[in-house]
């Protein structure tokens, strides 16, 4: 697991490495310094790393569920004792489940993936961080009521009413029916929300935010052929959902340009096609960008 004997001149982080946008993130990550591969399993993040190797680049592998905090947590320190010098670190790795699930700790499995288990990653390695070091997360319009995608799935935005009542599997009334829609979204405006705080509160480090697109073939909506056909490919060519569409390796490439820029910009959220992009109104409220951070902390504090 660990690199020895070798002068490496920077290090990126990537959480859920092995499929989709995180795979082909990590192949394109790796042209710019070793990636460590943070993933659930240790087969299929091996099978990511011979990929790697084969093209003349390095990487190390660590083995988390980024649901479970205490995971989190020992991944965190894994990765400072490997004692390399991080530039970067992408929360890639989430989920949408079609029925609710339950985390190690009891938690919403959607919410303490793609919210919680980002956040304690980030807070666990932003002391060890490198200055001017980038830190992406992979957003969604999905939590924003009033966006053109949102609306175009019919969707209903997030559902937020408290980090206590999500980790609950609890909602706003008057969601979607679709099993783990409001999940998703609720988990998804957190998250966005933690990085604009995060962006004002720690000048040190960079924080930006991307919604990548309609990606086909990365799994994110279930296993069942039927919603991977429709949400996949078919929403794909047809308008007005097409005008979102994007490729896993398309937003490889703007994942890691982010990545590795060293320009200073922090506090962006950008669109599939490297764009800046607005929020829900809700997530672009200062004081609601505290109260998550703040309520997170306030539970994460409790593990």
């Amino acid at each position: 697991m660990y690199i020895k004997n070798e002068v490496l001149a920077k290090a990126y982080v990537i959480t859920g490495p092995t499929s989709g946008i995180g795979y082909e993130t990590a192949l394109e990550v790796a042209n710019y310094g070793t990636v460590i591969l943070v993933g659930r399993s240790l087969e299929k993040l091996l099978q990511v790393q011979k990929t790697i190797t084969e093209r003349g680049k390095k990487s190390v592998n660590i083995i988390c569920d980024i649901s479970d905090i205490n995971s989190v947590r020992n991944a965190a320190q894994q990765i400072i004792d490997l004692k390399l010098p991080i530039y970067g670190l992408i929360n890639n790795a989430g989920i949408m489940p079609q029925k609710p699930t339950k985390s190690v700790q009891g938690w919403d499995i959607t919410f303490a993936t793609n919210h919680l288990g980002a956040f304690a990653l980030t807070e666990a390695l932003t002391h060890h961080l490198s200055d001017g070091a980038n830190v992406v997360y992979m957003s969604s319009a999905a939590e924003d009521p009033e966006s053109k995608p949102t609306k175009a799935f019919r969707m209903k935005g997030s559902r937020f009413i408290s980090v206590e009542a999500s980790v609950r599997g609890e909602w706003k009334p008057g969601g979607t029916k679709l099993p783990g829609i409001d999940a998703y979204a609720t988990s998804k405006q957190c998250m966005l929300a933690a990085s604009m705080a995060f962006s004002r509160e720690n000048t040190r480090l960079r924080f930006n935010a991307i919604e990548p697109g309609m990606n086909g073939g990365t799994g994110l909506t279930g296993t069942t052929m039927f919603s991977r056909f429709l949400f996949d490919y078919i929403f794909k060519i047809l308008p007005p959902f097409s005008r979102y569409a994007s490729t896993p390796q398309q937003s490889a490439k703007l994942i890691t340009k982010i990545l590795t820029d060293e320009s200073g910009t922090t506090g962006v959220y950008f669109d599939h096609k490297g764009e800046p992009m607005q929020g829900s109104i809700q997530v672009r409220n200062i004081q609601f960008q505290d109260q998550i951070v703040a309520q997170t902390r306030t539970l994460l504090s409790k593990i």
